[in-house]
């Protein structure tokens, strides 16, 4: 899948189901969003006027084939993508919305600092404003990756829209790692804007 950068470098194990912020549904790595889950059984949770297959942006502007439950709500809007396209089985990965909270309570919408003080060990996040940019690179602390995983977090950063003009951004533009502790990402006001959880493929086992 162009649209994903290999879960072995920007993913952190799915553990435990951790307490929830207020008005958050807790996720956990089974039935839809388990490995076996797929566009029968969205329909079959979710209502099919709920479910819409088909394409949506990727990487590099290569449209994708994907499933999207609750596309005119924007707070619970998810996207399922998945190993066996023609069937719509297997899930690859799914993008959650803000009204679900991920492992360790990570959650759209977090600060750099937020994620920092959850994991308890540095991580850098790649430069931004390119097509994979923004990506987590987390390698110790909470949400490292664990060797026995089966399931797996991503999670992507994006500054805000609107900075003063006058602000170098040099520092974390393009193809560079940023540490978690640069001042800048305070000064974009940097958040959280996707949390994706994903599967590793047949092969990768």
């Amino acid at each position: 899948m162009l649209a994903r950068l290999s879960f072995a470098l920007l993913c952190a194990c799915l553990v435990a189901t951790p307490a929830l912020a207020k008005d958050k549904t807790a996720f956990s790595c089974t039935g839809v969003f388990g490995p076996d889950s797929s566009e029968a059984l969205l329909i079959k949770t979710y209502g099919a006027d709920n479910v819409v297959t088909g394409q949506v942006p990727g990487a590099e502007g290569i449209d994708m084939l994907a499933t999207t439950v609750f596309p005119n709500d924007p707070d619970k809007t998810m996207v399922f993508g998945w190993m066996n396209e023609e069937t719509r089985e297997g899930l690859g990965f799914v993008d959650l919305p803000p009204s679900i909270e991920g492992p360790h309570g990570v959650h759209i919408g977090m600060s750099v600092a937020d994620v920092l003080a959850i994991n308890g060990q540095p991580f850098n996040i790649g430069g931004f404003w390119w097509d994979y940019g923004g990506y987590a690179q987390i390698e110790q602390g909470t949400l490292a990756n664990a060797d026995d995983a089966t399931c797996f977090l991503s999670l992507r950063f994006s500054p805000a829209e609107e900075y003063p003009q006058d602000l170098d951004v040099s520092a974390v533009s393009g193809e560079v790692s940023i540490p978690a502790d640069e001042p800048l990402l305070e000064k974009l006001d940097t958040r959280l804007t996707v949390v994706s959880v994903g599967f590793p493929s047949a092969e990768a086992e």
